[in-house]
């Protein structure tokens, strides 16, 4: 494609530019209860950021960012793209041999971050890697980015060129980065505002989830309508602040994981709060039971949406918008409520069987997906991208079914994947740290039903020599702690005689789940972490 076929249009910067000349005096950024910019300012401060970032360096490099939710987080976000550049944002939580491996492969040389990772990046983060600088938010460096940063318009970009790099795990234990597009990105804002969500300006999203994933993603549609982006001063999930936020903030919405909304209609203020403000809480990121969608469904009223995606297909693949789940809710129908939606127009969903062949409905094999959401590739994995996307199909990993009315219902994960508290943990990542001890002869990581975080970690365990379970316990704790993101840590130790195989040596994941589902009955055999 030649320089004079790329226009600037395509780059997803102008979402804040076009609506700062409509609407420059909507509130645009806030800190809990407090507006800090309008449309007006927070475009400027994109333009001085994307100049100062555009001056030390060439299009199409990555912008390391880790931190915290906070204010600045948006801006930047907007400012890479604005500056022609590729936004990395990463999960504040990982361990800092996980950052580095990010830092290495993504090759960023600039990275945003918040006090904490500023001191970390200092240290084992960076052996290796290409970083050259790190900048703190709220720092002096960063507000010099803001007053030496010569304003500038939009990069001229094509609508493949890589926006923003969205690592996930993966089952070898290194992870990927998905290669979203600027086009990929707009196609996400025109299917959800068309198809799940409609917003108006001058509506709210509450940031209590992450920035670095799905709260992240839900910054492009919101801006694109003009709607203010609270980031709560707790800069996390507070349900007795977000009950105050509710009533601060009219026409409101937030992206949650099922846990965060259990705890928000289980708090004692719930009662009391704003209702009338609240226009919707879209969850997902993880498994929303039916007796847990009832609950939520009583105490906040026809105001829950659902949307299932991937990194690899951002928040579109399916969706149950809120009239849906309401009219599923009213005729009892089980069914509907436990599925995660249809498609949205434009989007095409398929289930496949071995050698992906297609299933009618009503047969349970692999989701595919197909759509101008799905992403570009895997981050140079030629080889992962090659299998991902065969035949032109997104293969998601996850086992599913359509039934005659074309709603999905996901059936399990062929990836065993483990989802808690909407973050995603892959078993074998576990088990290769847990194999790594000396006392560790076996390990099989599954997850099991947990009533706040959705699932939690259970580490099946054949120890090598006598050693009592609490004291091996304790080791294999610090051990993973060392090595892996606390969250992805076992929270629930079971030590076995022997694992659960077949003939081929295989170990029964479905032997191990009933295991741990009558440990859970019984009450833990050996403890167990918190």
């Amino acid at each position: 494609m030649n320089s004079d076929s790329i226009s600037s249009t395509t780059n997803v910067a102008n979402l804040v530019t076009r609506t700062a000349e409509t609407f420059p005096a909507l509130p645009a950024v806030a800190s809990g209860a407090c507006v800090l910019h309008d449309y007006a300012t927070l475009a400027a401060r994109v333009r001085a950021l994307a100049g100062a970032m555009r001056g030390a360096l060439p299009a199409g490099e990555r912008v390391l960012i880790a931190s915290k939710n906070c204010p600045e987080y948006i801006e930047t976000l907007f400012a890479c793209w604005h500056a022609g550049l590729c936004a990395v944002p990463v999960n504040n939580k990982l361990h800092p041999d996980e950052m580095a491996f990010i830092l290495q492969d993504s090759g960023a040389r600039l990275a945003c971050v918040d006090a904490a990772w500023h001191t970390a990046l200092g240290d084992a983060a960076t052996r290796g890697s290409a970083l050259e600088r790190a900048i703190e938010f709220g720092g002096a460096d960063y507000a010099a980015l803001l007053t030496t940063g010569a304003a500038v318009d939009p990069a001229a970009v094509d609508g493949d060129a890589p926006a923003w790099l969205f690592y996930t795990s993966g089952t070898t234990g290194r992870p990927k980065g998905v290669i979203l597009s600027h086009a990929n990105l707009l196609a996400m804002c025109e299917c959800f505002l068309g198809c799940v969500e409609p917003v108006a300006a001058g509506d709210a999203i509450l940031h209590a989830a992450p920035l670095s994933h799905g709260s992240g993603l839900y910054v492009l549609p919101h801006v694109m309508r003009a709607a203010v982006h609270v980031v709560p001063e707790s800069r996390g999930f507070d349900a007795a602040e977000i009950v105050e936020l509710i009533g601060r903030w009219p026409g409101v919405r937030m992206f949650a994981a099922p846990t965060m909304v259990k705890r928000l209609v289980r708090h004692p203020g719930i009662g009391d709060a704003r209702l009338d403000h609240l226009a919707c809480i879209v969850y997902g990121g993880g498994p929303m039971y039916v007796e847990d969608c009832k609950e939520a469904f009583a105490a906040l009223g026809p105001r829950l949406a659902q949307i299932y995606g991937q990194g690899e297909s951002p928040m579109t693949i399916t969706a149950m918008t809120r009239a849906m789940l309401a009219d599923a809710i009213e005729r009892g129908d089980d069914a509907q409520i436990a599925s995660v939606g249809i498609a949205p127009a434009g989007i095409e969903i398929g289930i496949a069987g071995d050698g992906d062949r297609e299933l009618p409905r009503g047969e349970i094999g692999e989701v595919l997906v197909r759509g101008p959401t799905v992403m570009q590739g895997y981050w140079r994995n030629i080889e992962a991208t090659r299998a991902t996307l065969s035949g032109g199909w997104l293969h998601t990993g996850d086992v599913g079914m359509i039934d005659e009315s074309g709603f999905l219902t996901l059936k399990d994960r062929s990836k065993d994947l483990i989802i808690s508290g909407g973050s995603n943990i892959y078993p074998r990542e576990v088990e290769e740290v847990l194999l790594a001890h000396p006392r560790v002869a076996e390990a099989s990581v599954i997850g099991r039903r947990h009533p706040d975080w959705g699932e939690e970690v259970v580490a099946c365990v054949v120890a090598r020599g006598n050693v009592p379970d609490r004291e091996l316990e304790r080791e294999l704790d610090a051990f993973c702690i060392a090595r892996i993101a606390r969250f992805k840590r076992p929270k629930t130790y079971l030590f076995l005689a022997e694992l659960p195989k077949n003939n081929a040596g295989k170990i029964l994941k479905t032997a191990l789940r009933a295991i741990a589902h009558q440990n859970a009955k019984d009450g833990p055999t050996s403890g167990g972490l918190t």
